[in-house]
C-alpha cells in the first residue's frame, strides 16, 4: 500500500491502484474503467495531466467513493484528539451566540448541503451533484465535501449548528502587560472611591505616582479599557456611588396589581402641602394629610388633616376608611412614628420603630386580623399613593384660591407674594375635599387596572363583586380611641391616667392587673374602655376624679436579594482594588513631600505671547443657527414621508404614519390630563406605542419646540 501523504491532492490511477483505499479497485486498468464508467473526466477540475516523466492523466481525490475518501482524509490527517465535535446541546449554544450575519453563513452551507444530498437522491452521483453546487455558489468541489463530512453521521435537523463557522467560537487568549501592575493598581485607587472622580484625572495622578516611582505606564485609552475589562460595571458604580448607585443598577420590582380586587390592600402615607393655613388657635403653617389608598383602584378612601402627622389623625383616617368601606385585608406603611404607633401597629414583630415588648398590648390592626406590610424606608415605589401627592400637590396647592399662600415647592422657588396671606383651616378643607373628589373622579385615568376609567369607577365595579367584611360596633370602639397600657390600683383597682382617675366597680376584683385602657383622645373626661393585655374586653370605667386635662414575602425576598447583592460588591470590589482611599491619599502626600524637597532649588518661570497662541480652526465655528434649523425642518420631513402603498391591513393604525400615530398619542394623553374619558382600546394602545422609539424621539423634539415657542 502507498504512503499517504497529507498534503498529496491528485493520484495516478497506478497510485491508486496500490492504495488499497476501499472501493478503489486494485489494478490500474480497473481504475481507468472506473474512471470512464462514473465519469470522472466529465467532472470540471477532477482531473489534469501529469507533468514529467511518462506523462498520463491525475485524478482528484474528491471523484473517489465515499468510503475511500473518508479513509484518504482520516489516514493523512493522522492521529486525532478525542472530541473534536461537540455535543448537541453545546453545538447550538455555540450557534445561538453567534451574530446574524455569521448565522447566514451557516445558512447558506446548509441550503448548499442539501442540494447535494437531493441530487444525488435522484440518481446522480454525489461527485456530479457536488460539483455542480459548487459551480453554482462560486466554491470549490473540495470545500462542499468538507461541509459533507461536517455532517456525516449527524442527524439532519442539527446540520445547521454544526455548518456554523467555528473559529469564532474558540477562546481569544488576552495578553495582559503584567509590567503595568503597579500603575494600575493606583489608578483603581484612585478611581474606584466614592466621590466619583473623573478618569482624566485619576489617570494624570497615576502617570505621576508612575514617573516618580519608575513604573512603567499605559497609554490613556489602553488603561481605560483595562480598567473597565478588569472590574465589571456594577462594581465600578458601587465603588464610585455607592449603594444608592448600586440600587439603580438593578429595576425595580413591578407589582401585578390586576390580581387584586378592590380594598383587598391598601396603602397610606402622609404629605405636607405647600400652602400656608391658620389654624383656630392662631398658628399658621402647612397642613399635614394623611390619607388611605385603595391599590387596586388608585382611590382615596379617607383622608384627614392636622399640624404634624400624629398617630390619633392616622386613627381617625383609618376609622373613616373603615366606616365608609369596609375593613381590608392588608396595610402597606412605611416606618413613620404615626404609623409604627403601638395603638396602630402593636403585636406587629416586623415594626422598624420602638421596643417590641412581651407585654405590648394587640394594635388595631391586629386585632382586626388585617396583615401589616411594612415599605422600604426612603424608598417611594414601594407606596404607590406617592404618585396621587404628586397630583395633589399641583391641583390642590396651586388652586387659585390659594394666592398668596403658596410657598413653592422648593426652597429656591418660592414665588414673588410668598408668606403674603395665609388660608383659614375650613376654606383650606373644603378645597382638599373638592380636589380629592376630582382626583377620583377624573377619567382617562391610564393605570393597569383603569384602561381608560376613572379610580372611582375601577373602585365600584370591584367593589361590588367583592365580599367586604363590614364593621361592627366593637370594631369602632377599637379604632375610634387612643390606648394606654397601665397598672390597676394594688388596692381598690381604680386606673390613673393623664391625672384622671378612672374606675367602674368590677374593677375592684382585679387589683394590680396590668390592662390596656383605650379612650377618646378628644374628651379624657368621657370614661375609657377597659381590655386585657390580649385583647378581650374587660368592661367601662368611668372619670371619677377629673383633674387632667381633656407581603412582604415578595418585599422581604427583594429586600434579601439586594443585600446579598452588596455583600458581594463589597467582596469582589476589594478583590479588585488592592489599595485603600487611605493608602493612595498618604502615597501621594508622601510624593509631594519628595517633590518639595527636589524643587527646593529650582525656579520655574514662564513667558506668554499673544501672538503665539493658536487661533481657533474654521471647524470649531458655531453652526449657523439657520442652517441648524434647516437640517431640523429637512430631517422632519423625511420622517413624515409616508411609505409605499399597500394592501389595505386589518389594523387601521397600521396605514398611519409616525407622524400621525405620534399625534393620536398626544391627543389620548392630553384627554387623560383633561380628565376626559379615554377607551380601554385606546390606553391598550398608548401603553405599548409608549415604550417605542419613535415615540421617545418624537416626545423629545415636540417637548424642544414647546419650549422655545414659550
Amino acid at each position: 500500500m502507498a504512503r499517504l501523504e497529507p498534503d498529496k491532492h491528485w493520484w495516478t490511477a497506478a497510485e491508486l491502484a496500490a492504495s488499497g483505499l476501499p472501493g478503489v479497485p486494485g489494478t490500474k486498468r480497473s481504475v481507468t474503467r472506473m474512471a470512464q464508467r462514473d465519469g470522472w473526466h466529465d467532472i470540471p477540475d477532477a482531473t489534469r495531466s501529469k507533468i514529467g516523466r511518462g506523462g498520463g492523466v491525475q485524478y482528484h481525490w474528491s471523484v473517489l467513493p465515499d468510503l475511500a475518501k473518508r479513509k484518504l482524509l482520516t489516514q493523512a490527517a493522522g492521529p486525532q484528539p478525542i472530541a473534536q465535535r461537540p455535543d448537541r446541546g453545546e453545538a447550538w449554544a455555540q450557534y445561538d451566540a453567534l451574530p446574524d450575519r455569521v448565522k447566514g453563513i451557516a445558512q447558506e452551507r446548509l441550503r448548499a448541503v442539501q442540494e447535494v444530498q437531493s441530487a444525488h437522491a435522484a440518481g446522480m452521483t454525489q461527485m456530479a451533484a457536488a460539483a455542480a453546487v459548487a459551480r453554482q455558489i462560486g466554491k470549490s468541489t473540495r470545500t462542499i465535501y468538507n461541509w459533507i463530512e461536517l455532517t456525516t453521521g449527524l442527524d439532519e435537523s442539527d446540520w445547521l449548528a454544526y455548518l456554523a463557522p467555528r473559529h469564532r467560537q474558540g477562546q481569544r487568549s488576552s495578553k495582559v502587560h503584567v509590567a503595568a501592575i503597579e500603575f494600575m493598581n493606583e489608578l483603581k485607587g484612585l478611581y474606584l472611591r466614592i466621590p466619583g472622580p473623573p478618569f482624566q484625572q485619576c489617570y494624570r495622578d497615576a502617570v505621576a505616582a508612575a514617573t516618580t516611582e519608575g513604573w512603567d505606564i499605559l497609554p490613556n485609552r489602553t488603561a481605560q479599557r483595562r480598567l473597565e475589562r478588569d472590574v465589571p460595571r456594577v462594581t465600578r458604580v458601587f465603588a464610585r456611588e455607592g449603594v444608592a448607585g448600586l440600587e439603580r443598577c438593578f429595576p425595580a420590582q413591578i407589582r401585578d396589581k390586576t390580581s387584586l380586587t378592590a380594598l383587598e390592600s391598601v396603602n397610606a402615607d402622609c404629605h405636607k402641602f405647600d400652602v400656608f393655613v391658620a389654624w383656630p388657635d392662631g398658628t399658621v403653617s402647612r397642613p399635614q394629610l394623611v390619607g388611605f389608598q385603595d391599590l387596586y383602584s388608585r382611590k382615596i378612601l379617607s383622608w384627614r388633616i392636622d399640624h404634624h402627622p400624629n398617630a390619633v389623625m392616622v386613627m381617625a383616617a383609618f376609622g373613616d376608611m373603615i366606616d365608609t368601606w369596609g375593613i381590608p385585608k392588608r396595610c402597606v406603611f412605611d416606618n413613620g412614628r404615626e404609623f409604627a404607633n403601638k395603638w396602630l401597629t402593636g403585636g406587629t414583630p416586623t415594626r422598624f420603630r420602638f421596643k417590641i415588648r412581651d407585654d405590648d398590648p394587640l394594635g388595631v390592626l391586629p386585632l382586626l386580623g388585617i396583615k401589616v406590610h411594612w415599605a422600604k424606608p426612603a424608598h417611594g415605589q414601594s407606596k404607590p399613593i406617592e404618585r396621587a401627592f404628586r397630583d395633589l400637590a399641583t391641583t390642590i396647592s396651586m388652586d387659585p384660591r390659594f394666592h398668596g399662600a403658596y410657598v413653592g415647592n422648593r426652597p429656591d422657588a418660592k414665588p414673588e407674594d410668598y408668606r403674603s396671606r395665609a388660608i383659614p383651616i375650613d376654606t383650606f378643607l373644603d378645597v382638599v375635599a373638592e380636589g380629592i373628589e376630582e382626583h377620583n373622579a377624573r377619567d382617562g385615568r391610564l393605570t393597569d387596572t383603569a384602561k381608560g376609567r376613572s379610580f372611582d369607577t375601577t373602585f365600584a365595579d370591584s367593589y361590588r363583586s367583592t365580599p367586604i367584611r363590614k364593621p361592627t360596633e366593637e370594631h369602632r370602639r377599637l379604632w375610634m380611641m387612643g390606648q394606654h397600657v397601665g397598672k390597676l390600683h394594688q388596692h381598690n383597682g381604680s386606673l390613673k391616667f393623664q391625672d384622671n382617675v378612672y374606675h367602674g366597680s368590677w374593677m375592684s376584683q382585679h387589683p394590680g392587673l396590668k390592662v390596656v385602657a383605650r379612650f377618646n383622645p378628644d374628651d379624657l373626661h368621657a370614661g375609657v374602655f377597659i381590655y386585657s393585655l390580649d385583647g378581650a374586653f374587660m368592661g367601662f370605667a368611668e372619670c371619677q376624679q377629673k383633674i387632667g386635662f381633656h407581603d412582604l414575602t415578595s418585599g422581604r425576598t427583594l429586600a434579601r436579594q439586594k443585600a446579598a447583592i452588596k455583600r458581594a460588591e463589597k467582596e469582589l470590589l476589594k478583590a479588585l482594588n488592592p489599595l485603600t482611599v487611605e493608602e493612595v491619599a498618604a502615597r501621594k502626600t508622601a510624593r509631594a513631600e519628595k517633590a518639595r524637597e527636589d524643587l527646593s532649588e529650582k525656579v520655574v518661570s514662564g513667558r506668554f505671547n499673544a501672538a503665539s497662541r493658536p487661533k481657533p480652526s474654521a471647524l470649531e465655528a458655531p453652526a449657523d443657527a439657520d442652517q441648524v434649523a434647516a437640517r431640523r425642518e429637512a430631517t422632519i420631513h423625511r420622517m413624515e414621508q409616508p411609505t409605499a402603498p399597500q394592501a389595505a391591513p386589518s389594523n387601521p393604525r397600521a396605514a398611519k404614519t409616525e407622524a400621525q400615530l405620534f399625534e393620536e398619542a398626544l391627543d389620548i394623553l392630553g384627554r387623560s390630563e383633561r380628565g376626559e374619558p379615554v377607551g380601554e382600546d385606546e390606553a391598550r394602545w398608548l401603553a405599548g406605542f409608549r415604550e417605542t422609539a419613535v415615540f421617545r424621539g418624537r416626545m423629545r423634539m415636540h417637548e424642544a419646540e414647546t419650549k422655545r415657542s414659550n
